[in-house]
């Protein structure tokens, strides 16, 4: 492989994150047990995608995502775990992830693999999330909320647990938008 091939092989996400029309339901990531979580399979929904970390004081969000998930995805809306270990407070084992996510948190809404969502390696859709909704996570479980269109974006900071009001009401907005796909 040339250096330019290489190049364009970190460039290519970039150039990805960047195409017009694009919605989130475009974009693929890994699950966390292998193969792919396309958000394609999502589509109509409104989605609450969070970079999560199993080591951090905000941990115990993952029971405010369950509890939110499970209040809301029979209307329509799915929460998406993505664990990451940008500020180095996750795993690198996704055996572990899924067996702290399932019996410390009782996690069933869907999980990606490990996935870096800030930086130059960043995964395209969190390029393509934070040119959309203010920029980058800085900390584990930044919150990113996607309208049914797949096109509008919010972010919620850290410091806003999924009990939230104003998260709470922001999802029954997002969920009032349209029809259940």
């Amino acid at each position: 492989m040339t250096d330019r091939s290489r190049r364009m092989l970190v460039a290519a996400p970039l150039l990805m994150a960047a195409a017009p029309g694009q919605t989130a339901f475009d974009f693929r990531l890994e699950a966390l047990e292998g193969g792919p979580l396309a958000l394609a399979d999502f589509r109509g929904r409104a989605l609450l995608v969070v970079n999560t970390a199993s080591f951090c004081g905000f941990t115990p969000q993952y029971e405010g995502l369950q509890a939110l998930h499970d209040r809301f995805a029979a209307r329509g809306f799915s929460v998406i775990g993505v664990p990451s270990n940008d500020f180095r407070q996750e795993s690198a084992d996704a055996a572990k992830i899924r067996e702290f996510c399932e019996t410390v948190y009782g996690i069933t809404f869907p999980m990606a693999g490990l996935t870096t969502v800030r930086g130059p390696h960043a995964h395209p859709l969190f390029t393509w999330l934070a040119a959309r909704a203010g920029g980058p996570p800085r900390w584990n479980f930044h919150k990113y909320l996607v309208a049914r269109d797949g096109l509008a974006v919010r972010a919620f900071s850290t410091s806003t647990g999924p009990a939230h009001p104003e998260l709470v009401q922001a999802v029954e907005a997002a969920l009032g938008t349209a029809a259940a796909g």
